[in-house]
């Protein structure tokens, strides 16, 4: 892609966002796109909306289950960029029409008490940069359409990075955990909506330790001469399924132990 088409592709999610109103298939109108391309238009993005006076906050990692990643035909997760207008606590409401078609997941997440760079970083590295983990329920929405009306098309990987990994908010968990407290591969979540068990999980589900989600990411950032920033939340990718959260709905996530993360929708 052309400067001029990231540019006018990251012009659309954005105006997508602001509407309401779902824009095109990305990789429709440029069928040769590549991974780079699509993440040179999640650049475009969000720098977009940072302009309008929003702060990064931290990262989220996708397609990190086996499950996904078949369904896209893909071998690789993917990564967005989390925002401070994302942000929300366990018993909060989100206000109606706030995001387009709203879908749940359940992830650990980290948060990082020093920065972390470099491609030959170890699981050891990325304990020793952490914080904390807590429980959390990423919210996901997409600007761009998940099918083309005319062409049956769905979207595919280059669209979901695209629109920023298809991130829209997170919410986190009151509690605090070292990172060496739990074995996070065991750390599951019973998540409920409208009081109906819909999926369950565990987080070994993540690339078979949510910490190697991490370890991946900074990898990815790496090649672009980025890293992690102290203070970072970063989501270590989902071990459910989505679940669609319709107007109305509300979700428990019981990760038992470890936590509980509550979210309804206006």
């Amino acid at each position: 892609m052309t400067p001029a088409q990231v540019k006018a592709a990251a012009a659309a999610l954005y105006q997508a966002e602001q509407t309401g109103t779902q824009c095109d298939l990305i990789s429709l109108a440029h069928p040769d796109m590549t991974l780079d391309d699509a993440y040179a238009v999640q650049d475009a993005f969000v720098a977009a909306k940072m302009a309008t006076g929003v702060t990064q906050i931290g990262w989220k990692i996708g397609l990190t289950s086996r499950a996904m990643q078949q369904a896209l035909n893909i071998t690789t997760p993917d990564s967005g960029v989390l925002l401070s207008d994302m942000l929300f606590e366990t018993g909060d409401t989100v206000p109606s029409g706030r995001f387009i078609q709203p879908r749940i997941e359940a992830e650990i997440a980290f948060i990082m008490k020093t920065d972390l760079a470099g491609a030959q970083i170890t699981r050891d590295d990325v304990i020793a940069a952490t914080e904390y983990v807590a429980p959390s329920l990423e919210i996901l929405d997409t600007r761009v359409l998940r099918t083309d009306p005319e062409t049956g098309k769905p979207r595919i990987i280059y669209d979901t990075v695209s629109d920023n990994a298809a991130n829209a908010g997170i919410v986190l968990g009151a509690e605090r955990h070292a990172p060496k407290a739990f074995d996070l591969r065991w750390v599951g979540a019973i998540i409920a909506r409208d009081g109906v068990v819909e999926e369950t999980g565990l987080g070994a589900g993540v690339l078979n330790d949510p910490v190697m989600g991490i370890v991946w990411l900074v990898q990815r950032l790496a090649g672009y001469g980025r890293g992690l920033s102290a203070g970072d939340v970063v989501l270590s990718g989902s071990f459910i399924r989505p679940l669609e959260a319709p107007a109305g709905s509300a979700f428990a996530a019981d990760f038992g132990p470890f936590g509980r993360v509550d979210i309804a929708f206006g």
